[in-house]
């Protein structure tokens, strides 16, 4: 047989092997995510109300507790210590790539934020919030539920409405490539998704991630969420942590460390494949096989998708 005949069915193999590999793997799934021995452990009790855990370059995990107007940080060895008293209700936290953490003050009708020594600095005023994402760029995105809003602001500091219409805009994060902007709807079945305009500005709005709804609800109770560096978005809802795919799909639900309302979910820790859950008065821990991303970080692609 001629070498160049030898040559294009060695090649031909190549390529059915390459295939079948990746059939084999297909869409990603719960086995994937979990390890063996590791479940939800206790961090904190004692809270009226836990929300907005937010992590630093060291991944050292900030949260609030919205009615006692603190903001605590979990340290290294797991104790957990205030940060920050008198926080006017402080809600989402985020921290961008300055090194400041900020904050949704709802109390105060403002977004702010803190230095390392917790000194207070407003970034905008008259404004109603309740998350907030942070870009590697010093943009800043703010839920506004109470007037089914989303807004904008900018490296100048100047805000601006940049969406209308979700019946309960909640949580609201960045995809690893910063390319686009993803807000639940906590009254809905959907996670919609924006595409970022050069200006702030967000266009092609859609309902991308479907989320599972439980029986007897009329909604998903979709509320915070974060991402994992394969691409993989984590939503706290009603049924427990819903963690879907880059399709848009829920592959596996983290069921609740306990039946109270899960607020929301970020990873930290200095490997960052630890997930904490902000749950009512408790906050709790969960080792995975996975690793988390930090949007004042570069942004990356993730890998391709498994479909």
């Amino acid at each position: 047989m001629p070498e160049t005949m030898n040559t294009r069915i060695r090649a031909l193999f190549s390529l059915l092997a390459m295939v079948a590999s990746i059939e084999a793997q297909g869409p990603p799934k719960v086995s994937d995510l979990l390890l063996a021995g590791e479940d939800w452990e206790l961090v904190g009790e004692g809270y009226k109300f836990t929300e907005g855990p937010a992590t630093d370059k060291d991944g050292i995990v900030f949260f609030t507790d919205i009615p006692n107007n603190r903001i605590h940080r979990i340290e290294k060895d797991g104790k957990v210590s205030v940060f920050a008293e008198n926080t006017g209700s402080a809600n989402g936290l985020m921290f961008g790539g300055d090194g400041l953490l900020y904050a949704c003050q709802n109390g105060k009708k403002r977004v702010v934020s803190y230095d390392k020594d917790a000194k207070e600095t407003v970034i905008a005023e008259d404004i109603e919030s309740n998350d907030l994402a942070v870009s590697h760029t010093g943009d800043v995105y703010v839920t506004d539920p109470t007037n089914k809003q989303v807004w904008h602001i900018n490296k100048k500091r100047e805000k601006k409405v940049v969406d209308k219409g979700l019946g309960f805009p909640n949580g609201v994060r960045l995809s690893p490539d910063q390319g686009w902007l993803l807000v639940a709807d906590s009254r809905s079945q959907y996670v919609y998704s924006y595409r970022i305009e050069p200006d702030g500005s967000l266009s092609s709005k859609q309902p991308f991630f479907q989320l599972i709804i439980p029986d007897g609800k009329t909604d998903s109770g979709a509320d915070g969420m974060t991402y994992d560096r394969n691409g993989n978005l984590y939503v706290t809802t009603h049924l427990g942590v819903q963690v879907c795919d880059q399709a848009g799909r829920v592959f596996t639900v983290l069921p609740k460390p306990q039946n109270k309302w899960l607020a929301n979910v970020v990873f930290g820790g200095a490997e960052m494949n630890t997930l904490y859950l902000t749950c009512s008065d408790k906050v709790y821990r969960r080792k995975l096989n996975a690793k988390g991303v930090l949007s004042f970080q570069s942004p990356f692609l993730p890998p391709k998708p498994r479909l």
